[in-house]
């Protein structure tokens, strides 16, 4: 994995970490069930943001590495199962 999206990954995972520590929180304290799920919808959105950092990565490296040995299928087949993935999120 490249240097610089492992930490940009690890980096807002703790912060992930720290958001659901606070949801969780926010549950065992009964706050309001609007602000729980805006809290747990920003926690979607920065896991998402995890996401791209790892996809960015898999395409930069394994997927070019693949492209360039004559493993074009394998590299298409994850692309696609990366795809058909994200169609499920919607």
């Amino acid at each position: 994995m490249k240097a610089q999206i492992k930490n940009k990954a690890t980096r807002r995972l703790n912060i992930v970490q720290g958001q659901i520590r606070g949801l969780i929180r926010m549950v065992e304290g009964e706050k309001y069930c609007i602000d729980i799920i805006t809290q747990s919808s920003a926690i979607k959105e920065a896991l998402s943001g995890v996401e791209d950092l790892i996809l960015e990565n898999h395409l930069e490296t394994h997927v070019l590495h693949q492209m360039k040995h004559g493993e074009e299928k394998k590299a298409t087949a994850e692309i696609l199962k990366i795809y058909k993935l994200a169609q499920k999120k919607k």
